[in-house]
C-alpha cells in the first residue's frame, strides 16, 4: 500500500513540476508531516501567501502523518529525490539524514543573515548542529508533561501534584479507589508514545554517563541492570491503563481526556492547543515527570526537543528554496502559527499574550526554566534499538514477551548497530 501511494505521489509531483516548467515558474518541493488540522490549513495559507508574493515560484507541497513521514523521508533521501525544503526531528533523526550527505549546511546563510540567525532561541538550534555545522532551524519547541483534570483531582481529594515516583503511584491508587477505573491511559498502539515514557524514565533513573555511552552507536550495549528496572516500572504504569490501551492510539486517548473521561495523560506541550481549541474542555494542570528516589539521573531535565526544517543540497533552485525556507520561519509567520495552531515556537517573541493563551505561555516558561532537555528516546538512539524497546514493550503489555526477552532483543540490536558503526 505504501509503495503504491509513494508511486502515485511521485507521478503527481512530476506532473505538477512539468506544468510549472511550462509556465516558466520555478518549482520548490516542500514536504512535512501535518496532513491534519489545524496545521494543514495553516501551511496551505502560508504557501498561498508566498506564491502571491513570489509569482515566479511554485510550491509543490506534500504531507503524510508521523510514522509514514519518517519512512518516506528516508526513502526520498536514499533515492536521491530529496525535497527542496522538508521537516525533520532533531538530534539523531536529523543526524541520520545529515550522514547521507544530501542535507544543506546553513552556516553560510546564517553568517550572512545575522538578523534571521539571531531571531531564534539559540539553545533550540543546537539539536540541529553537528560538528560545528548547522543543518536545520527549529520550528516548534516542545516538552512532555503529565496533564491532569483539576476537577477530577479535587473530587478525589488530591491536593498536591506528585513530585516523586512513589507519590505518582499513590496518586494513581487514590484515583482508582475513588472510582476512576483507568486513572492513566496511553495509546500503546503508537510505539513512539511508549518511547516518550521510556526515554524520560531512562534519563531519570540511569546515570548520564551510562546513557551517553549506550546512546552512542559505536559503544551502545544496554547491559546496565537499570534498563530492566525502568521497563518493570513502565509496566507498572501500564497496569493502571485498563484492558484497551494496546488497541488505542495516542490521538484517541487524547480525545478521551479532552472529553473529560480521563483523569490524567502524558502529553506534549504542543498538544495543549487541542485542549484549548475544544468546544468543551477540562480545566487542566500539568507537571514534569517525577523523580525516582533511587534514580541516578537529573530530575530537573525535560524530555522534548525541537523539530524544524532542513534544505536539500541538491536543489536545482537553491535561492528560491532559501527564500521559502526563511519565509516559513519568519517572525510574522511564526506569530500566525502560534495564533492558528496554538503550539510553542522557537522564534523569539512569537509567543505572546496577544496570540496565545495562559497554559501555552506557561509552557514556554517551563521550557526556558528547566536545567536542560533530553531528546525523545526514538530520536536519541538508533532506530533499531528504539524499536526493540518500543515494540518489545508493546509485546510485554499484550503478554507476548517478557521483559528479559525485550532486554535481550535490545542488546542484540545494539550489537548490530555497533558493528555497522565500525564499517
Amino acid at each position: 500500500m505504501f509503495k503504491k501511494l509513494f508511486a502515485v505521489s511521485i507521478l503527481l509531483a512530476m506532473t505538477v513540476s512539468f506544468a510549472a516548467a511550462q509556465s516558466g515558474k520555478v518549482t520548490i518541493r516542500f514536504f512535512h508531516r501535518w496532513p491534519m488540522e489545524p496545521r494543514f490549513s495553516y501551511f496551505n495559507q502560508v504557501v498561498a501567501e508566498f506564491e502571491k508574493q513570489n509569482p515566479n515560484i511554485k510550491i509543490e507541497m506534500d504531507s503524510v502523518v508521523n510514522d509514514a513521514y519518517k519512512e518516506k523521508i528516508r526513502v526520498l533521501i536514499s533515492s536521491n529525490d530529496v525535497p527542496d525544503v522538508f521537516l525533520s526531528w532533531s538530534d539523531s533523526f536529523a543526524y541520520n539524514l545529515v550522514k547521507s550527505g544530501k542535507v544543506k549546511s546553513l552556516n553560510d546563510m546564517l553568517a550572512k543573515d545575522k538578523a534571521f540567525a539571531n531571531s531564534f532561541i539559540q539553545s533550540q538550534i543546537k539539536p540541529f548542529t553537528f560538528d560545528g555545522v548547522t543543518y536545520g532551524m527549529p520550528l516548534t519547541i516542545d516538552g512532555k508533561v503529565f496533564v491532569y483534570n483539576k476537577d477530577m483531582f479535587e473530587k478525589a481529594g488530591i491536593a498536591k501534584e506528585p513530585k516523586t515516583w512513589d507519590e505518582l503511584l499513590k496518586t494513581l491508587d487514590t484515583l482508582k479507589a475513588k472510582g476512576y477505573a483507568v486513572p492513566l491511559l496511553e495509546g500503546l498502539s503508537d510505539a513512539w508514545a511508549i518511547s516518550h515514557y521510556q526515554g524520560t524514565m531512562f534519563q531519570r533513573y540511569l546515570p548520564a554517563e551510562v546513557l551517553a555511552k549506550d546512546y552512542a552507536e559505536a559503544t551502545g550495549e544496554f547491559t546496565n541492570p537499570g534498563y530492566k528496572v525502568v521497563l518493570e516500572r513502565f509496566q507498572k504504569l501500564v497496569s493502571y491503563m485498563g484492558p484497551n490501551a494496546t488497541s488505542l492510539s495516542h490521538t484517541e486517548v487524547r480525545n478521551q481526556f479532552i472529553a473529560g473521561k480521563l483523569p490524567m495523560i502524558y502529553l506534549q506541550l504542543a498538544e495543549f492547543s487541542y485542549i484549548n481549541n475544544a468546544k468543551t474542555k477540562p480545566d487542566f494542570g500539568y507537571f514534569n515527570f517525577p523523580a525516582f528516589a533511587d534514580g541516578k539521573g537529573d530530575p530537573g531535565l525535560l524530555t522534548g526537543a525541537p523539530e524544524g526544517f532542513m534544505m536539500s543540497n541538491t536543489s536545482k533552485n537553491p535561492e528560491a528554496a532559501e527564500k521559502f525556507f526563511k519565509f516559513l520561519l519568519s517572525k510574522e509567520n511564526m506569530v500566525k502559527f502560534v495564533k492558528d495552531v496554538g503550539a510553542p515556537v522557537a522564534v523569539i517573541g512569537a509567543v505572546n499574550k496577544d496570540n496565545s493563551y495562559p497554559s501555552l505561555m506557561g509552557a514556554i516558561d517551563l521550557i526556558l526554566g528547566v536545567k536542560g532537555s533530553m531528546p525523545w528516546f526514538d530520536n536519541a538512539v538508533n532506530i533499531k534499538v528504539a524499536d526493540a524497546f518500543m515494540r518489545g514493550s508493546q509485546a510485554v503489555a499484550t503478554g507476548d514477551k517478557t521483559i528479559d526477552q525485550v532486554m535481550a532483543d535490545a542488546q542484540a540490536a545494539a550489537k548490530v548497530v555497533r558493528s555497522e558503526a565500525k564499517k
